[in-house]
């Protein structure tokens, strides 16, 4: 497949096919057809920091036994392994360090 340039922001859980407008952290080489990979689990993760803003007011139910914060958690590994794939060695450098990659 045809392969180009994709813009990814996790802090603005976006994504974009050329370098202007929100200030992106990764450039990465993928095909098209992959990348809307990202536009769907920065959806779900909308959603579901969404859910977590609810259950933040709900004081019977701990922060750290929350089901929505694992299901983040997931989303959020999901998003790194992509950029680990398909980035260059620093980014892969990068990702390697992060807590969620070990």
């Amino acid at each position: 497949m045809d392969t180009t340039s994709i813009y990814v922001s996790v802090a603005n859980q976006s994504f974009s096919y050329a370098p202007c407008g929100l200030p992106c952290e990764f450039e990465l080489k993928m095909d098209r057809h992959r990348a809307r990979i990202f536009e769907k689990l920065f959806t779900q993760l909308n959603s579901l920091e969404f859910d977590n803003l609810v259950r933040a007011h709900l004081p019977y139910i701990p922060y750290h036994l929350d089901e929505v914060n694992d299901e983040i958690d997931g989303r959020l590994k999901r998003v790194y392994a992509l950029i680990h794939e398909f980035g260059d060695e620093k980014t892969r450098e990068f990702v390697e360090q992060l807590p969620y990659f070990h």
